[in-house]
């Protein structure tokens, strides 16, 4: 279509008389089908004139002729008949034209090649009306619609205006029906639908039709209140029924209510008191009509709109309203759900940590165990070795027997010295491996419990928000809050289970702790036994890969140094016994 770029925005702020005009002729515009593909110069240059013609403003032929040239460029460039019609006509409208007129010519284009061919219970003038009221009723974007909440306020006129019951839950099922499938109907499909009778069942054409005249003239012509009193002339001062019809800024009268011969019109404004000065006429219903003019005086005096137009107004804006609140909503939602999303991911990060460290701890308790084997091994082996030399030392020092008895007797004391210190030092070990592994466990217990905490902290602040928000959010967001709270005390339920964990894991620190002070003391009183026996004889460990040193003590038992040192010794005490 070459109407794309042409919205409202368009005409705000230029001086034109309405939004409603331009929408009535956007719908006209439409429903004629004025595509780049079917510009064509007659046609447009008849209903340019024409629509100079209703909104009294000069026609320009040449600008027309000018901007749809056949040349290079073309009309394509130019975007087809909506930005002339912008340009060079709307821009021009002041305001003083008859909008009816206009209405109806924008009809005139449209409805031929639009309106439904199935029988209507409306009259094609009553068609005419709906469309022109759909027009001020639809929302201001494009395509134009009718959302349901106006389509359910203008049914509830109507049928207040034929003095029917309104079926709310009838309309309700529509409404469903409807919300399911688009967002609204447009002029053609509301045409369709009050012409149908759906919603107008056990009523005549006459009582419909009057109900959209009632309906057309409140909402389009601003008539506020019509209906016969009696006027006072100004010559002859005799009293005349007259048709009265109260507009927001004026009051005109006739013959008769079918509106043919005007007989004057009083302009109000804001200074206008009641009764009029002289008692220029007299209402036949006291009780409605001198209130209805009170009121408009009032409005008038407010510089506020007709009632129906700042109703409409209020309901836009509380659509608009209810829009951004369920947005707002729906961020949310989706906020808490991104939010959840990374918990379960991190819960799931934090589960494979753990795994891999029960894994990589357990392969360190096999190497562990391991180790331990092969050092029992070793160490069966050494014995072994060591049992042969001793055997072999028994062979060669038979003739020393009591020498012998006691020096065996102190190697079976270290020995078992040895054994005692070695196994103090695997319980200090294992001490000192349990008191890092009870150290790690308190941190990791201590980081989790923070997390936990500040996790808590920050449901506790999001509770606190939560409570402050108005009562229709409360409402929305209670089963969030349930779910939140179940949360919680899951979340306080695994905080007293680590917090028992830390307290078991500092017993079993402390547990460690003196189990490792006890194993320090029974080294240092081992090492201090060693180091009084140490002048008597020497640990049996391990040979280097030196060549060993033999005595009638057994192999590796001195090292060159001691043996040179006991040389010297056993030289001196011989000489001295000789």
């Amino acid at each position: 279509m070459v109407f794309r770029g042409f919205t409202l925005h368009h005409a705000k702020g230029r001086g034109l008389p309405s939004d409603s005009v331009f929408k009535t002729q956007w719908a006209a515009c439409y429903g004629t089908d004025l595509t780049r593909d079917s510009v064509n110069n007659e046609r447009e240059g008849v209903l340019s004139h024409n629509l100079c013609t209703v909104l009294n403003v000069p026609h320009d032929p040449v600008a027309l002729e000018e901007h749809f040239r056949d040349d290079d460029e073309g009309p394509v460039s130019n975007q087809g008949y909506m930005p002339y019609l912008n340009k060079f006509i709307l821009e021009k409208v002041q305001g003083n034209f008859d909008k009816v007129e206009f209405n109806r010519m924008c009809w005139t284009l449209c409805a031929k090649k639009n309106l439904s061919r199935s029988p209507l219970l409306i009259s094609d003038e009553d068609a005419f009306k709906v469309w022109v009221i759909f027009n001020f009723l639809s929302e201001d974007k494009y395509p134009l619609i009718i959302v349901p909440e106006e389509i359910e306020y203008l049914l509830k006129k109507l049928t207040e205006a034929m003095g029917a019951g309104w079926q709310q839950e009838q309309f309700d099922h529509y409404k469903i029906a409807l919300n399911t499938s688009r967002e609204g109907l447009s002029a053609w499909e509301l045409i369709d639908l009050i012409g149908s009778g759906q919603f107008s069942k056990g009523m005549d054409r006459q009582t419909v039709s009057m109900a959209i005249n009632e309906v057309f003239n409140e909402l389009i012509l601003d008539v506020l209140k019509q209906g016969y009193m009696l006027k006072k002339g100004h010559k002859r001062k005799n009293w005349t029924e007259r048709w009265f019809v109260l507009k927001p800024n004026i009051i005109s009268y006739y013959v008769s209510e079918d509106l043919k011969d005007k007989k004057g019109d009083i302009i109000l404004d804001g200074n206008c008191s009641l009764p009029f000065t002289g008692g220029l006429f007299l209402s036949l219903c006291l009780a409605c009509c001198f209130p209805a003019i009170q009121t408009t005086v009032s409005l008038l005096r407010a510089g506020s709109p007709p009632p129906h137009k700042e109703a409409r107004q209020k309901r836009k804006e509380l659509r608009q309203k209810l829009l951004a609140e369920q947005e707002e909503l729906e961020r949310q939602m989706k906020e808490l759900q991104t939010a959840n999303e990374n918990k379960q991911k991190e819960l799931e990060t934090v589960r494979k940590q753990l795994e891999a460290a029960a894994a990589r701890a357990a392969e360190e308790e096999k190497k562990r165990l391991q180790t331990q084997v092969e050092l029992q091994d070793r160490f069966s082996l050494e014995l072994e070795r060591e049992k042969m030399v001793r055997q072999k030392m028994e062979e060669q020092v038979a003739q020393k027997s009591s020498e012998l008895e006691q020096y065996l007797q102190r190697v079976r004391e270290l020995e078992e010295m040895y054994k005692q210190l070695q196994e103090a030092l695997e319980d200090e070990k294992q001490a000192r491996q349990d008191e890092e592994t009870v150290r790690k466990l308190q941190a990791r217990l201590l980081e989790e419990e923070s997390a936990k905490r500040a996790e808590l902290e920050k449901w506790h602040l999001q509770q606190q928000q939560t409570i402050q928000m108005t009562e229709a959010e409360k409402q929305e967001l209670e089963n969030q809050r349930m779910i939140k709270e179940q949360a919680l005390q899951v979340a306080m339920q695994q905080l007293e289970q680590l917090e028992l964990e830390r307290k078991e894991a500092l017993e079993q620190y402390e547990e460690v702790k003196k189990k490792l002070e006890t194993a320090a003391n029974n080294t240092k009183s081992w090492k201090d036994k060693v180091a009084h026996h140490e002048g008597l004889i020497r640990l049996i460990e391990p040979g280097s890969k030196n060549p060993h040193l033999i005595t009638n003590w057994g192999p590796a038992a001195f090292t060159e140094a001691e043996l040179e040192q006991r040389q010297k010794s056993w030289k001196g005490k011989k000489t001295t016994s000789e």
